[in-house]
């Protein structure tokens, strides 16, 4: 261990104890025992934390990156607020420390990539030539001069680059076959060169116009000229297959115009200078921000998209081959299936549903005077009709998209409705803080970690082996229950036939009671015990009868089942959010005005009217946003698929599909394509969401 980082260590250890302290005894009133107990408490924290970063090697590591971030970021921060601070009265040095520091992190994102040969030499020579550029700058006054000093520094600065750029930074070996990635040269076409140049010249001008020409087109004009340069020289041209001569006219060009920029701008005066300092903190804050916007969202989306009409390799324009190739290969959108629809029983269970949901919501809405009128339990069966539907649609129709779409529909439907009814159960109960604690705490687990809990859960051993899978273990367990004929076979059989009499009876007082929702949800909830009773005297669970008649286990294949293997993964991405969706309606329902609750109590309303004719038109807008968050995050599920399946057995989304095309097979054109299409999905849901943002804020 290092010197540096036994004190990073030592650092941190101290930092929480004494941050932990500091909270405990600030928390309460102050008194000795309370005191004593801070100081005790935080000694152990830091303690185990010490311990904690020294016995575990990647704790260590994580823990020292943490570190060094917060201080590296902390000190970038108060360096750049001292910075200008040095604008009003020290103008020279705060120019060459704008210089020194421009090259500086040019070069450093150079060398980072690994595009340039010697970079501790050219970086501490671009470091220093921006330096001399910058004090000149911030001294010299005649423009002519200051223009020659800004487009010299500039193009040196472009050809120290180029002349170490690589033309290849990295060789990637896949299958005895060896890869090149990420290469530098650019291959020039001077046609489009020019004319990306002469666009951006043309659109500075114009902006410059609409401005309303407040100051001389000179700078908006290089400006514009310098990123149409940019785009035709490096974003646009083929990467790799280029010569260090049109590196060199690229990278040159590139600097010259910003060195330009740089010199057309005159010396300002020093009330200029204390508008510069006063401004200076909003960008302070905002340009890392931007910045890392930029460099890890919107840069990428850019690239992918272009990438998304080249070849595998990213090399050739080939239109929209990679689109076609989405959508035509079976495995990622196959609707050859689309017959077996109509003669699957979810389909047909569930129109029978949702035609009797239909036919009682007529009938209630002509006794009241309405066309058709949903009440909770005429919506609940059409609702569960037309989740059945979905299932037999999803599952007749194949491939990564329509997978992708039934995990949006499954786990954005359940998941709400689980979270919304837990939040009205869990409301004013006794033990609710208690009981929402435990639902949310799947929260806190990553989709990695909670993709292995469940894999083990749905594990099947081969049947000679003892199941270590919870559910295949209750499966048999259920299996040999059933066979046994012994005492504990009848115990289970009464026992369900008390609670299904229990709900039984719990229905018929509710319905006498007017709240014929719950009267008939809980008759309802007492057929599968009626049911699971009638199964066990007739035998049910893992067990087979072979041929001889031999009796073995049986076991249940979650995962590797399709189609509706499937539905087990969903179930985990429902398992964690339901906690979320909960404490959210939970909030929501708490901000319902306690006036408009009681005034329906007053009128006569039941306890189920009131929920769904006062609460739930309150929180219409607590729904959609819950509704529109879950769809983006399902949108791109990736974790708990590539941890469970890896898209094997029929269970790839697109989010998987992306991964395996573009770093497996390293097709990035297509796997940029579906990245593309992913983003195009998600698009509309963030556009709702944010005209309703807009709209509140309105």
């Amino acid at each position: 261990m290092t010197v540096l980082t036994a004190v990073i260590n030592v650092l941190m250890a101290i930092g929480i104890a004494f941050g932990v302290a500091f909270w405990i005894d600030r928390a309460g009133s102050g008194s000795r025992i309370r005191r004593t107990a801070a100081v005790l408490i935080g000694v152990v924290l830091g303690g185990a934390t010490l311990w904690g970063v020294l016995a575990v090697e990647k704790l260590e590591t994580t823990a020292r990156g943490v570190v060094v971030s917060i201080l590296a970021s902390a000190v970038i921060f108060i360096a750049a607020n001292k910075l200008f601070d040095l604008a009003p009265g020290r103008w020279s040095v705060f120019t060459t420390v704008v210089g020194a520091g421009s090259a500086f992190v040019v070069y450093a994102l150079l060398w980072g990539n690994r595009a340039i040969d010697h970079p501790v030499l050219r970086t501490v020579i671009a470091t220093l030539l921006g330096a001399v550029a910058g004090y000149l700058l911030g001294t010299v006054q005649h423009k002519w001069a200051r223009l020659a000093i800004g487009i010299g520094a500039g193009g040196a600065l472009g050809a120290l680059a180029a002349s170490g750029m690589r033309k290849v930074i990295l060789v990637f070996e896949l299958e005895r076959e060896a890869f090149e990635l990420w290469p530098v040269l650019p291959y020039i076409d001077y046609g489009v060169l020019g004319g990306a140049t002469l666009v951006g010249a043309v659109i500075g001008l114009l902006l410059w116009q609409v401005r309303g020409r407040r100051n001389p087109p000179a700078r908006p004009l290089v400006l514009g000229a310098t990123i149409g340069f940019l785009f035709g020289g490096w974003l646009l041209p083929s990467l790799g297959s280029g010569t260090k001569t049109d590196a060199l006219i690229a990278a040159i060009g590139v600097g010259v115009g910003f060195g330009a920029l740089a010199g057309l701008k005159p010396i300002p005066d020093p009330s200029e200078r204390g508008r510069i300092e006063g401004s200076s903190r909003a960008y302070i804050f905002l340009v890392p921000a931007l910045g890392f916007i930029a460099a890890t969202l919107i840069i990428p989306t850019l690239r992918t998209l272009f990438l998304s009409f080249h070849d595998t390799r990213g090399e050739e324009y080939v239109g929209f081959v990679n689109y076609r190739d989405v959508f035509s290969s079976p495995n990622i959108f196959n609707v050859e299936g689309w017959a077996g629809i109509f003669t699957s029983k979810l389909f047909l269970v569930g129109i029978v549903l949702v035609l009797i949901g239909l036919a009682v919501s007529v009938m209630v809405g002509r006794r009241s005077g309405y066309a058709i009128r949903f009440s909770p339990g005429t919506g609940g069966g059409t609702a569960l009709g037309v989740v059945l539907i979905a299932f037999a649609l999803f599952a007749a129709l194949r491939g990564t998209v329509f997978n992708n779409l039934w995990w949006v529909f499954t786990v954005t439907v359940l998941s709400s409705s689980a979270g919304l009814a837990i939040a009205v159960l869990a409301d004013r109960a006794k033990w609710e803080s208690f009981a929402k604690s435990l639902i949310f705490m799947p929260m806190a687990i990553s989709f990695v970690g909670a993709g292995v809990i469940w894999r083990f859960m749905y594990l099947a051993r081969d049947v000679s082996k003892p199941q270590t899978g919870v559910l295949n273990t209750i499966w048999v367990g259920i299996g040999k229950l059933s066979l046994s004929r012994g005492p504990g076979f009848f115990i289970a059989v009464i026992v369900c036939l008390v609670l299904a009499a229990l709900l039984i009876r719990l229905g018929v007082r509710a319905w006498r009671a007017g709240e014929r929702t719950v009267g008939v949800g809980a008759a309802i909830c007492s057929l599968p015990l009626i049911w699971f009773a009638y199964a066990l005297w007739r035998g049910v669970g893992g067990f087979e009868i072979r041929d001889n008649g031999d009796i073995v286990a049986s076991t249940i294949q979650f995962v590797q089942k399709a189609p509706y293997n499937n539905v087990w993964l969903m179930l985990v991405l429902i398992w964690i959010q339901t906690g979320f969706t909960m404490v959210i309606f939970s909030a929501a329902i708490k901000a319902v005005p306690a006036d408009l609750i009681e005034a329906a109590r007053v009128d006569g309303a039941t306890e189920s009217q009131t929920f769904w004719r006062v609460i739930i038109p309150h929180i219409y807008p607590t729904i959609g946003v819950v509704i529109t968050t879950l769809i983006v995050l399902v949108m791109k599920v990736f974790d708990i698929v590539k941890v469970m399946t890896n898209g094997n057995f029929g269970t790839q989304v697109i989010a998987n599909e992306m991964w395996q095309r573009a770093f497996t097979e390293l097709n990035f054109g297509l796997g940029s394509a579906l990245a593309v299409v992913l983003f195009i999905a998600v698009l509309p849901i963030l556009y709702i969401n944010i005209r309703r943002m807009q709209k509140a804020a309105a």
